[in-house]
Parts: structure tokens; C-alpha cells; sequence
């Protein structure tokens, strides 16, 4: 049951990272098929990341989720949009993705 809930958080992820992108090229909701992206992607984010807390701690959840996210938008930006993250940007980035880790491997609220 949980291995199945890692999957439906990875697409949420997924879904968030499409519908963030997405929402650079809305212009502000003025531009129809981006916003419908924006729309849809946080729809199927939030209700994938609510069929996970059924079997997953909400802290454990939300970790993964934004800690994932913000690599992982990063990564869009600076493929997409040529926004390179600098040096301290990075730094902060590895002490979110080594926090989850650590909240994940040896915190007891983490389902083992």
C-alpha cells in the first residue's frame, strides 16, 4: 500500500512541476491553453496528494512533495527558461533534498 502511495506522490509532484511551468506561460491567466494547463496539472496534484495521506504521515508528504518540487521546477526553469540557479541557490536546494532524506530514513513520524 505504501510503495503505491510513493507512486501517486511522484505524479503529483509531476502534475505540480507541469502546472508551475505552466503558469509562467499563462501571462497572468490571460492566455488560454497555459491556464487551463495550470488549472488541470494543480487539480490532479492536490487530489493524487490527498489520496496519499490515506497511508502517509502528512508531514512525510508534504516534505516530499515541496522538497521534490522545488528541484525539480528549478531544473524546468534553468532547462526552459535559461534561469540558472547561482551557487547559494544550489547549496540551499542539497540542504532541502539532505533534509527530506534525513526526515524520511530516521525520523520516527516516517513510516519504516
Amino acid at each position: 500500500m505504501r510503495s503505491s502511495a510513493y507512486v501517486l506522490l511522484a505524479v503529483a509532484i509531476v502534475a505540480e512541476v507541469v502546472a508551475t511551468s505552466a503558469l509562467r506561460a499563462s501571462e497572468g491567466f490571460s492566455r488560454l491553453v497555459p491556464s487551463v494547463i495550470v488549472v488541470i496539472g494543480y487539480g490532479i496534484s492536490f487530489y493524487l496528494l490527498s489520496l496519499t495521506l490515506k497511508s502517509l504521515p502528512v508531514g512525510i508528504v508534504y516534505a516530499v512533495w515541496s522538497g521534490a518540487g522545488i528541484v525539480l521546477i528549478t531544473l524546468v526553469a534553468a532547462l526552459l527558461f535559461k534561469q540558472i540557479p547561482d551557487l547559494p541557490a544550489v547549496l540551499g536546494m542539497g540542504l532541502i533534498v539532505v533534509g527530506v532524506i534525513v526526515l524520511n530514513v530516521f525520523s520516527k513520524v516516517s513510516p519504516h
